[in-house]
């Protein structure tokens, strides 16, 4: 083989490797951005929520809402533990190749600092458990919740409750109702059990793994038609 066909390869091979590295650098930033300001992935580390969301489900979650765009009543979104709602550990932080993969948002949150619920009543909202058809109402309207995992014939909460939203906050509850450690049970901590709007970090869009239940997690906006805003 004669030296300069030699020198052309290794040119090749170092060309490849160089394109290789920037491709590779590019990917990390425009996940790094997307973590930072669009998109955020975190795993499902309780039975609160299903049957929508599993153990060890991971969600994708729109960090736009709030903010850009207003949290909805029937929206699912994971938020910053307001005080004193959850009693687990802290979890060690990730090292290594998951605190990069982590870090960039290749890799799904794994700490246990957030909790993931559904919205069922936003600021100005009066809701209420339960009616005499044991369903909750959200300013005076019953809502049909088709997304629960009850008993048959049990209602809506055994807890309950009547409140009224502050501005700026949402009352929360979780679709497995009965497993489920969220406002209602929260009401004697400083928040009133009552989730800040600030301290949500987005609103969950997609289930991204296991593969085999992949799919977009739609807000069921049916289940509060006829509910007015609070006058």
């Amino acid at each position: 083989m004669s030296a300069a066909r030699s020198e052309k390869r290794r040119g090749g091979v170092l060309g490849f490797l160089r394109d290789l590295v920037v491709i590779l650098l590019l990917a990390f930033l425009i996940s790094f951005l997307l973590k930072t300001f669009l998109v955020r992935s975190f795993f499902i580390p309780s039975s609160s929520m299903e049957d929508t969301l599993q153990v060890d489900d991971r969600i994708l979650v729109n960090q736009l809402v709030p903010g850009v765009m207003d949290v909805k009543r029937g929206d699912i979104v994971v938020f910053q533990d307001p005080g004193g709602w959850l009693n687990a550990p802290p979890s060690e932080p990730p090292t290594g190749f998951e605190w990069v993969l982590q870090s960039v948002g290749l890799a799904a949150d794994t700490s246990h600092e957030y909790v993931v619920k559904r919205v069922i009543g936003v600021g100005g909202d009066h809701v209420a458990c339960c009616d005499a058809n044991g369903k909750i109402t959200v300013n005076g309207v019953p809502i049909d919740e088709p997304y629960l995992k009850l008993p048959e014939g049990a209602p809506a909460s055994e807890l309950e409750f009547d409140v009224t939203v502050p501005e700026g906050s949402v009352w929360v509850m979780g679709d497995n109702r009965n497993a489920s450690k969220d406002s209602r049970y929260n009401q004697d901590q400083p928040g009133g059990g009552f989730v800040p709007e600030e301290e949500i970090v987005g609103r969950a869009f997609l289930l991204n793994w296991p593969l085999s239940r992949f799919g977009v997690l739609h807000n069921p906006e049916s289940t509060f038609t006829g509910v007015e805003s609070a006058g």
